[in-house]
């Protein structure tokens, strides 16, 4: 597993309601954290697929491109906005 890698994965950056109102996505494990603590709601269609892509991307079985695209699709359903950090 590797929670931290950052290979492939476009920074995102979302802006949130609640506690903090924005966020930087570097890695699997931040995005996992934020999955699972601190996204509006966990009943979305596209959101469980996030979830699994994340699992699959942190286990090495797709690449964290892939799961970007599915937490990219999460985050609109949840009507979050988000950007791609560019360096």
């Amino acid at each position: 597993m590797s929670w931290n890698t950052s290979s492939a994965f476009a920074p995102v950056g979302l802006v949130l309601r609640g506690r903090e109102t924005h966020t930087v996505v570097r890695t699997l494990g931040d995005a996992a954290y934020l999955l699972i603590r601190d996204w509006p709601f966990d009943d979305g269609e596209e959101y469980v697929i996030a979830v699994k892509a994340c699992i699959d991307a942190i286990c090495g079985e797709v690449a964290p491109e892939q799961f970007r695209e599915a937490f990219l699709r999460a985050a609109d359903e949840a009507g979050i906005a988000a950007l791609t950090i560019v360096h």
